[in-house]
């Protein structure tokens, strides 16, 4: 071999291209601060560290902690009647070698369900307790009476416990899942 071949052969770097069916296809990290649908904004940088070494094959690409950056790439917070909390995370980045791998991934979290079924028992419940106070109290009238003021207790009832929002502290571990290759410097 030349020596022109050797200098080649020597100061070529081993690019790996990972594809999203293999193994790292699945990065799991744990959150270094706490993410909220309440506090937390869409687009929002998040910071996370690896909770298992990103390996290909036997070959460590990462280790155990490296430092990860994502993005909240949806946060609704709770509303008291409706609209319920969504939190969505990406992770965009892995420190690989000291350098920064980017990393396109699927969003992680989930929405909350509705407040339709427990605040039509709230405010059913509520009617139905003040109709039968009421018919004991004033017979028909007070019945009806009493109906609207416990669909009133139970409307406030509902509105002032019925924020669900979602959060994610500090240390939670979330899999992430490549969505294209990832080119390993």
């Amino acid at each position: 071999m030349s020596t022109n071949a050797c200098a080649r052969a020597l100061t070529t770097v081993t690019v790996l291209s990972v594809l999203t069916g293999t193994l790292l296809a699945a990065i799991r990290v744990r959150l270094q601060q706490s993410v909220s649908s309440k506090t937390s904004t869409s687009g929002q940088e998040f910071t996370a560290v690896l909770d298992a070494p990103l390996m290909v094959g036997t070959r460590t690409i990462a280790p155990k902690g490296a430092n990860c950056k994502g993005i909240v790439s949806k946060a609704v917070s709770s509303g008291r009647l409706k609209t319920p909390a969504e939190l969505y995370l990406r992770l965009t980045s892995v420190e690989v070698n000291g350098k920064s791998m980017a990393v396109q991934t699927s969003s992680v979290g989930r929405k909350e369900t509705g407040h339709a079924k427990r605040n039509t028992v709230a405010i059913g419940g509520g009617s139905a307790l003040g109709a039968i106070i009421g018919g004991v109290a004033g017979g028909g009238r007070g019945a009806a009476i009493g109906a609207a003021a416990g669909a009133g207790a139970g409307t406030a009832g509902a509105a002032v416990t019925g924020k669900k929002d979602i959060d994610y502290p500090v240390e939670t571990a979330l899999t992430f899942r490549l969505r294209q290759a990832a080119t390993i410097p």
